[in-house]
């Protein structure tokens, strides 16, 4: 046993890129079955937290339930929608010991791969309408039939829109870029594969590959769109941007919507782990969940890399923190240093929990979701995607963690399965097989 502990104990020192607090423990690697090996956890639970707080008005500013069923309106409408499903792990919460597990699945969203098909393209439409609609009378909107259509092509082809990108928000913007019918420019930092520059490339937008990080490539993209007179769509926002990350954010409720009418109605979850990176995704799902349910809503952990850890340094700091140093993670959506001010403004009392977790523990969640646990069907899912998910099963390993956390044989738990394989190289380098091979199509 000391043996073991020891060995875990200099793993977590040679990963860790920032002291441990002493709120965290490390995975204890005796409590897991042997399908759920020992990683180590940084955890941290926020003090500022707010679960019998009513959804108030600096929130609905942001993010609100009538702008959610505008945004749901709109993209159900669109050619190819369908609810992604919400997959029982029956299997793997057994074997993990607790009730039920849930696991949203975007990885078939719009062909696109995850769920930041929602956001990015929504927010292009909004866009156009805004700056083509000017002069038509109040209350009539072109709508994205028409831009699709062609109709308006020659307006529509003097507009830019841009952004920065680690993969998939780009490739959503690309996407609706070239389906309304404007041009598209895309900044990539570095540490992009080049399997996702090629997915953003194949819907027509120029990519730009530029030096740093992914908050490098933020700024760039700003300042080429100043220069050029381009719009930026992002989905992170910073003083002097704030309207168009709403909007991207708003169309990720139309996810967080279809789960809740797919989980199953007397059993809602207790708990739901979701992916860090800016914080618009767990921000959208919080502030969504807020509004509907109120004081009934899931405990929210929000999960991050330990590499690219801005929110959990966050709330420990109790304000936006930048995480400086080495960003690079497998967990390329997840690989940034920076917090979007809109989502700090949802999480900083929304968010229950805080959690970090290395690469090795991604990996080995996408593995175990190829593989099926006691019966569970093979799923492919990426870096990522299974971010949430892996902080869940770290958590359960961690006893301090796990009881600070109210985990139990009772807890019913969502993860948001945000992309599937979004660069099939990289997935056949860690699960092994092609994605084709874990769920032949």
């Amino acid at each position: 046993m000391k043996r073991c502990v020891t060995r875990v104990e200099r793993y977590a020192a040679a990963v860790s890129p920032h002291p441990r607090p002493a709120t965290g423990r490390l995975f204890d690697p005796f409590a897991m079955p042997s399908s759920l090996p020992a990683y180590p956890l940084l955890w941290f639970v926020n003090p500022r937290a707010a679960p019998d707080a009513p959804y108030g008005e600096a929130q609905r500013e942001i993010l609100s339930l009538p702008a959610a069923q505008e945004a749901r309106a709109e993209i159900t409408g669109w050619p190819g929608y369908h609810p992604t499903p919400l997959r029982p792990l029956d299997g793997l919460a057994a074997s993990a010991g607790i009730g039920a597990l849930w696991y949203k699945d975007e990885a078939g969203r719009f062909g696109l791969g995850s769920f930041k098909a929602l956001g990015g393209a929504y927010a292009v439409l909004r866009l156009l309408q805004r700056e083509l609609g000017a002069g038509e009378p109040a209350g009539q909107r072109i709508d994205a039939e028409e831009l699709a259509a062609g109709a308006l092509r020659d307006l529509t082809r003097a507009i830019t829109v841009t952004c920065a990108t680690d993969g998939n928000h780009g490739r959503s913007v690309a996407w609706g870029a070239g389906w309304f019918g404007c041009r598209c420019v895309i900044y990539i930092h570095e540490g992009v594969s080049v399997g996702r520059e090629s997915a953003i490339a194949a819907y027509g937008a120029e990519v730009v590959r530029v030096p740093g990080s992914y908050d490098d490539a933020v700024r760039v993209a700003a300042e080429a769109a100043e220069r050029h007179g381009r719009f930026v769509i992002s989905d992170t926002s910073y003083p002097g941007y704030m309207e168009v990350p709403k909007e991207v954010m708003q169309g990720y409720s139309v996810m967080v919507a279809e789960a809740m009418e797919q989980l199953p109605a007397a059993h809602r979850p207790t708990h739901l782990f979701v992916q860090g990176g800016v914080g618009g995704l767990a921000a959208a799902v919080c502030a969504h969940l807020w509004e509907a349910w109120g004081r009934e809503r899931p405990r929210l952990a929000v999960v991050e890399p330990e590499r690219a850890d801005a929110l959990f340094r966050s709330a420990r700091a109790g304000r936006p923190v930048v995480a400086e140093g080495d960003l690079n993670t497998i967990m390329a959506g997840l690989s940034c240093g920076e917090v979007s001010l809109l989502a700090w403004e949802i999480l900083k009392t929304g968010a229950d929990a805080f959690l970090t977790i290395p690469d090795d523990a991604a990996k080995h969640t996408m593995r175990l979701l190829a593989a099926g646990v006691e019966g569970d069907a093979p799923l492919v899912a990426g870096e990522s995607g299974v971010a949430g998910l892996a902080g869940l099963l770290c958590a359960l390993g961690d006893g301090a963690a796990r009881e600070a956390l109210g985990l139990g044989a009772d807890s019913r738990v969502l993860v948001i399965g945000s992309e599937g394989a979004t660069d099939p190289a990289l997935y056949k380098d860690i699960v092994g097989r092609k994605p084709e091979e874990v769920c032949p199509p």
